[in-house]
């Protein structure tokens, strides 16, 4: 199969380190063409020009660069150098399918390509805003048209929850297919759920970038109320807006003296990260289905949020599930305070990850999927 991946914030998630963006969106991207191209298919990945050499290969990965995002006069670099480029490194890429993640106007783009050359093209959504009518993250009506056309004209759309499932049928009339999101987490012998702490503080752990939907200013609330729990901080804002938001909530952190700012933490040093704290604790107002449950889940860390997928947490006893700050703070007091209730839902949380999220099995639904589109392709062309 020769597969092409469009992730135009990608490279520095498949590269590693710290540099470029790096989302939920972008790890899930860039793991997929790491697992497919191991596999043996052909896989290339296209993304903004950072300053990487043209057409370089990671991991057996083909990266196709296109324009850097700030290339071009404003108002016009949306037509030239961007959806040109994007052009381009689709002929260059010559797959035969062609995946998108994330509800964007480029969903569009990308499905309006493959209609004209007969590619397939499968879009998978990323947020609950993706699957929402109103399309309330999308700030233009040009932004929403390629979007509702990219959605239409998608071979197949994925989708992460049941919900998200529902809300594109009922808002769009479209068919979706839900598949689990797949994670990379520790060997068997490498995690130690059931170790309580005694002595040591009791750790809560809190990372995502920091913008507006993340809430980062509940959690400052939080350790007020809750001035014997450490609270490990991980993140940053990205541009401008995001600074901004963010410079007065971080200063606020800063200065208690329970939590700790990590700053942006690079995927080498999250195990260490999650192998610390107790607790992982989300505050977002909306979600789709967060990495960062699933490398909690995977490392036998329970979770405290305010956003519950398809009600998994609350239904499944992977944590506990709340409406707003108070219930943040009575959720950690309950674990803090009932160690046997701490570790039956740490041993709930590996159990959970090991039969639904584990790359391998995730990977192979998505491969099956992949192949399928082609073959009724194939099938229709006969």
């Amino acid at each position: 199969m020769n597969l092409c991946i469009v992730a135009h914030f990608a490279y520095g998630a498949l590269a590693g380190g710290t540099l470029g963006h790096v989302g939920g969106v972008e790890r899930q991207t860039s793991l997929m063409a790491k697992w497919f191209a191991a596999r043996g298919h052909r896989v290339s990945l296209l993304t903004w020009d950072e300053g990487q050499p043209a057409d370089c290969f990671i991991d057996g990965v083909q990266v196709i660069k296109m324009c850097r995002q700030s290339a071009g006069v404003p108002g016009i670099r949306f037509f030239y150098p961007r959806w040109t480029s994007l052009i381009a490194a689709m002929a260059q890429a010559d797959a035969e399918i062609y995946y998108q993640n994330c509800g964007e106007y480029v969903t569009g783009q990308v499905a309006l390509w493959c209609q004209r050359k007969k590619r397939r093209f499968a879009y998978s959504s990323a947020n609950d805003t993706d699957c929402d009518v109103a399309l309330p993250a999308m700030r233009t009506f040009r932004e929403k048209i390629l979007y509702r056309y990219g959605l239409h004209h998608a071979d197949i759309i994925i989708s992460q929850t049941k919900k998200q499932q529902q809300m594109l049928r009922d808002g769009f009339g479209c068919r979706s297919t839900v598949l689990p999101m797949p994670c990379p987490g520790p060997a068997e012998i490498e995690c130690h759920p059931t170790v309580f702490p005694k002595k040591e503080p009791f750790r809560v752990g809190w990372a995502a970038r920091i913008s507006k939907e993340k809430r980062l200013e509940l959690l400052v609330k939080v350790a007020d109320a809750l001035p014997e729990v450490i609270f490990e901080v991980g993140g940053a804002a990205t541009g401008k807006e995001g600074e901004e938001y963010a410079q007065p909530i971080l200063a606020a952190a800063a200065s208690r003296p329970n939590i700790i700012l990590h700053g942006r933490i690079n995927r080498e040093g999250m195990p260490l990260f999650y192998s610390r704290i107790k607790l992982f604790c989300c505050t977002s107002a909306y979600e789709g289905f967060p990495n960062t449950f699933l490398e909690a889940w995977s490392h036998g860390v329970p979770i405290v949020s305010t956003f519950d997928p398809d009600n998994c947490i609350a239904e499944l006893g992977l944590g506990k599930a709340a409406t707003d700050a108070r219930g943040l703070i009575d959720s950690i007091r309950y674990f803090v305070e009932n160690q046997e209730a701490w570790i039956a839902a740490s041993i709930r949380a590996r159990e959970y990850y090991l039969r639904n999220h584990t790359v391998d099995e995730v990977m192979a639904r998505f491969e099956q999927i992949f192949l399928e589109i082609l073959q009724r392709k194939k099938n229709i062309e006969r």
